[in-house]
């Protein structure tokens, strides 16, 4: 089996999730004694939080790429980004290795188009709801998302920051994530992306009100399939 690089601690929790759902996958589908082959960096994510100035966003580049330039020499034959938002320096990270980087929102992209779905709204930080680097992998593939309603955006980005990033899930934050997709469904919305890995904590993907793309498991999957030779 070849062997996958994760570029983690972008949280710790996120990197768990990570390690958890590609071993699942590799057992489903090689057999119950079989473990992932997998090199994981877990970065320190107090350097890398709630960047803002395209000094800090260039400063992750260079942490993220050489994070990867030191997976690659250690024999993985792919890499992931574990987080969402971090993909804004995808293009730095990917210029820097020669091996393939799995593009997060491209494996959502093929799902959702796998399940004909057209019309969606993203969830997740500011940077992902907002700019351009994740919604266009999405709507190049001609899905609509709905706009942002910065008062959602507001609303996800301090739960995300303040609550999840640090381990916890109250039943507030429950609560109006429920309202949230309630409403998004109101709005038109044929499923709903989830485009942070900690959203899971307070969000049932498996039994909500619209179909729910799960950006992380999604990546865990192509992660699996990369493993297996069949990606």
């Amino acid at each position: 089996m070849r062997k996958i690089g994760l570029i983690g601690g972008l949280s710790w929790y996120s990197t768990r999730t990570y390690y958890d759902q590609i071993n699942r996958g590799i057992q489903s589908r090689a057999g119950m004694e079989t473990s992932a082959p997998m090199l994981i960096e877990s970065l320190d994510f107090s350097q890398l939080s709630r960047l803002s100035s395209a000094q800090d966003w260039a400063r992750a580049g260079e942490v993220l790429a050489d994070s990867a330039r030191r997976l690659e020499q250690a024999g993985a034959t792919a890499v992931l980004i574990g987080a969402n938002s971090m993909h804004k320096v995808y293009g730095a990270v990917a210029s820097a290795v020669s091996v393939p980087v799995l593009h997060i929102a491209e494996c959502v992209a093929d799902r959702m188009v796998q399940g004909g779905v057209k019309r969606a709204a993203l969830l997740g930080t500011r940077n992902v709801m907002l700019e351009s680097f994740y919604r266009q992998k999405l709507v190049s593939r001609d899905i609509e998302l709905l706009p942002p309603d910065m008062k959602r955006v507001e609303t996800l980005d301090r739960i995300i920051y303040d609550e999840l990033l640090f381990g916890k899930a109250t039943r507030q934050s429950e609560r109006e994530l429920k309202t949230i997709i309630t409403v998004l469904e109101q709005e038109g919305a044929e499923a709903i992306v989830l485009g942070c890995t900690e959203l899971e904590m307070i969000v049932d993907v498996d039994a909500n009100v619209l179909p729910i793309f799960d950006c992380t498991r999604i990546h865990a999957d192509a992660a699996v399939d990369w493993i297996l030779g069949e990606g």
